[in-house]
């Protein structure tokens, strides 16, 4: 085998390496450094105050844009490895431009002073939903610059809310809810992660140098520019986003006349999905869209926001484990957050020091009814100026009987309730439904009772 190197740019590729791909020259370019021949990255000034101002987000590496990147990782969040493999099986042109035309938003949000202001917004573009408009120049020009916001509308069905209005808890009102099959309309916002380094690190506390290099280190090396190019301040990270659902006139959001009523969610595909009842996210996430479509009826605003943290950011993997260790090791409440600290290291990875940055991005300045309890979402809320009137725990009869654990063990954390905070011996009274019909427990018992016959 034979490599040649360049202590700056990068590598050639092994001169016998199988499969090397003709769309590609044999240098690699594993990283970059400022002031090298040929670096001039678009000008970013996070914090300006208007897109033109501030630029485009370029993080493309096709062709002459990666002298001129200003971003650092990949469009697509987690999604982007998947574009990698269309391109790398023939599917997608390494060069493809998508075709913008006809995909603006379907309501255009007003500027809100947090858009200009670095430290409101930090994880997120607030002009990335509007890039066709904005940076129509640099689009016509060949650039590739790709929007990490899109604005639709739809009508969503759901169960519950048909229920609901079967019940007598919402009438159909032919606008928001369409009928009693429990369609409703909304408008929807998918929003991608771009973290403003800077700014992220001084939400968790900690220098940029340190959040860069533990980035670096903890996803195996993948983006060297995070250290080699700390003048690049903008990352595009391979993690899920997030989706906002609106119900009633968009415009109502930011308008502190009228009411808001405001669901926080975090991904539960057991749940949420395929209706797990081991915790209480699917019925707090109907509830959360009931109370937001009822606000809306009123002449308010309704909100439910999805982010994808799924099982608090520590993934399914990791939670179902951690559901195996509950209901092998006897599931109570009193030790339901030392399974996942056994198995996880920390309770939770949620961390919703960023969650409020799309709160700011939707010029919302009060939320009337807040449909959470979880005390990290409050505190990240109000810490960053935004006032919440009132806390709206999940109703008791919509609290299935094997997630009590869940619960009961978050409230005694500090969850908010207008209920009965239990005693640390009360917890251990607490207790899951048990798998002793299940296969695995009965072999356990048959090996046990041979071994005891011989």
């Amino acid at each position: 085998m034979t490599m040649s190197t360049d202590p700056i740019e990068g590598v050639e590729q092994p001169s016998d390496s199988p499969g090397t791909s003709t769309r590609y020259s044999k240098h690699i370019i594993l990283t970059t450094y400022p002031g090298q021949s040929g670096i001039e990255p678009v000008p970013l000034e996070w914090g300006a105050a208007d897109a033109k101002s501030r630029g485009p987000i370029v993080v493309s590496r096709s062709g002459n844009l990666l002298k001129r990147r200003n971003a650092i990782g990949a469009h697509g969040g987690s999604y982007s490895i998947y574009n990698a493999l269309a391109i790398a099986a023939g599917d997608l042109d390494a060069d493809f431009r998508p075709d913008l035309r006809n995909s603006e938003p379907t309501f255009n949000f007003p500027w809100q002073p947090a858009w200009a202001d670095k430290t409101k917004i930090v994880s997120l573009d607030p002009y990335g939903h509007d890039i066709v408009n904005q940076f129509k120049q640099e689009l016509e020009a060949g650039w590739d610059i790709r929007p990490t916001m899109a604005v639709t509308r739809a009508n969503m069905k759901l169960a519950e809310i048909a229920e609901d209005v079967k019940n007598g808890l919402l009438e159909v009102d032919g606008s928001i809810l369409v009928d009693s099959s429990g369609e409703v309309r909304v408008t929807k916002v998918a929003a991608e992660p771009v973290w403003y380094l800077p700014g992220v690190a001084e939400r968790f506390g900690v220098d940029e140098g340190t959040l860069r290099r533990t980035l670096f280190e903890h996803t195996g090396g993948s983006y060297p520019e995070l250290i080699t190019r700390p003048d690049l301040k903008t990352f595009l990270p391979p993690i899920g986003g997030l989706t906002v659902y609106i119900f009633g006139p968009p415009e109502r959001i930011a308008d502190e006349n009228v009411k808001l009523a405001l669901r926080v969610h975090d991904e539960c595909n057991g749940s949420d999905v395929f209706q797990s009842d081991i915790c209480t996210c699917r019925p707090y996430l109907a509830f959360g869209i009931r109370e937001a479509v009822r606000e809306a009826q009123n002449g308010g605003s309704g909100v439910v926001i999805y982010f994808r943290k799924e099982g608090r950011a520590l993934g399914e993997v990791i939670k179902y484990l951690v559901y195996n260790a509950r209901k092998r090791g006897g599931d109570t409440a009193d030790k339901y957050f030392t399974r996942t600290e056994n198995i996880a290291g920390v309770r939770d990875m949620r961390f919703q020091a960023l969650m409020p940055d799309i709160l700011h991005w939707l010029g919302i300045k009060k939320i009337d009814r807040m449909l959470s309890m979880s005390n990290m979402k409050h505190d990240a809320i109000v810490d960053t100026g935004i006032k919440i009137l009132e806390r709206i725990p999940i109703p008791d009869e919509m609290i299935p009987s094997d997630s009590r654990v869940e619960i009961d063990a978050k409230i005694q954390s500090g969850y908010f309730t207008t209920g009965k905070k239990l005693t640390d011996e009360e917890l251990t009274q607490v207790k899951g439904r048990g798998w002793e019909k299940w296969e695995d427990i009965a072999v356990s018992r048959s090996t046990l009772l041979f071994r005891r016959c011989f």
